[in-house]
């Protein structure tokens, strides 16, 4: 039987009782990123919250500097919200969803930790528990990824152009045993602290698929599991933005394999401004935090 076969779930079937059962004595923390959501986050949260205290102990949204209503909505739907200055305050934090995402393991204390994007549009209250599902009732397995239909437009069926276009293609070609993976860059996804801790995250966009390539150089095909959400809506991005994201992900696989990429690497896009196109060069950093159990060890 193939990986695919054993670590993939078409249709998982856990339900909040049987989470509760597997979980023990192990806690766990659920973390959203957070850059000016105003929009969707306290529907996140709301999915979220009526588990605290059963599923879940920990619910908490890192804010990453955000000027709009983020904050206040977050808190009033139930979140606890910690601001990305106030963890590791020694430490000046750079831009990126990576550097967020490696602070919210300073600010919470889950065995495991299930990350959700906050922009998410008619979020499913069964994502957290689908997620923990591998990790707690399964043996060996660190880190699960969701996998969804992930539309373009609302009432599309495309999407996932990063993914499709970059993610896979580079894993194929890099690291082919991970070539199973559905949705190597989602954002649902959850670990053990274990694992978490003990690698380094990518500071920008490439956080995800360098916890991919860390998480199979440390416990083989075994340590991944990955299952199906259902459809996940969120907010779409335009191809300038997208290419920027692409350049700092492929950064990171580049260097996860033992390929050296400069850091801050340059971008060239272009614009068209009336009949002409204009060069616009935007600076990439696919620099790395360090593994958290240092950072604990040295403070």
């Amino acid at each position: 039987m193939s990986w695919f076969e054993r670590r993939t779930w078409q249709n998982p079937g856990w339900t909040v009782d049987d989470i509760v059962a597997a979980k023990g004595d192990r806690t766990v923390s659920v973390v959203l990123p957070a850059l000016d959501e105003e929009d969707t986050v306290a529907e996140v949260v709301g999915t979220v919250r009526p588990l605290l205290g059963t599923v879940v102990d920990e619910l908490v949204v890192m804010d990453s500097g955000s000027t709009d209503a983020t904050v206040e909505l977050a808190a009033r739907a139930g979140a606890r919200v910690v601001h990305r200055e106030d963890v590791l305050p020694d430490l000046p934090p750079v831009p990126g969803k990576g550097e967020v995402l490696w602070r919210s393991l300073a600010a919470t204390t889950g065995d495991v930790v299930v990350f959700l994007d906050s922009d998410l549009v008619d979020p499913d209250p069964a994502f957290v528990p689908t997620l923990l599902g591998p990790l707690l009732c399964e043996e060996g397995v660190h880190l699960v990824k969701g996998f969804y239909r992930r539309p373009l437009r609302l009432e599309s069926s495309g999407g996932g152009r990063v993914t499709e276009l970059l993610a896979r293609p580079v894993l194929s070609a890099l690291r082919p045993s991970l070539s199973g993976l559905i949705q190597p860059l989602g954002g649902e996804y959850a670990a053990t602290r274990e694992f978490l801790e003990s690698v380094p995250f990518a500071a920008g966009y490439g956080v995800e698929i360098g916890l991919i390539l860390d998480a199979e150089a440390r416990y083989g095909l075994e340590g991944l599991a990955q299952v199906n959400l259902g459809v996940r809506k969120h907010r779409n991005r335009s191809l300038l933005q997208l290419g920027v994201m692409a350049r700092q992900i492929l950064g990171t696989a580049l260097a996860r394999c033992g390929i050296k990429s400069d850091d801050p690497a340059q971008l060239t896009q272009f614009a068209q401004v009336g009949d002409e196109w204009l060069p616009e060069v935007a600076e990439v950093s696919v620099s790395d935090r360090p593994p958290m159990r240092d950072v604990r060890r040295l403070s």
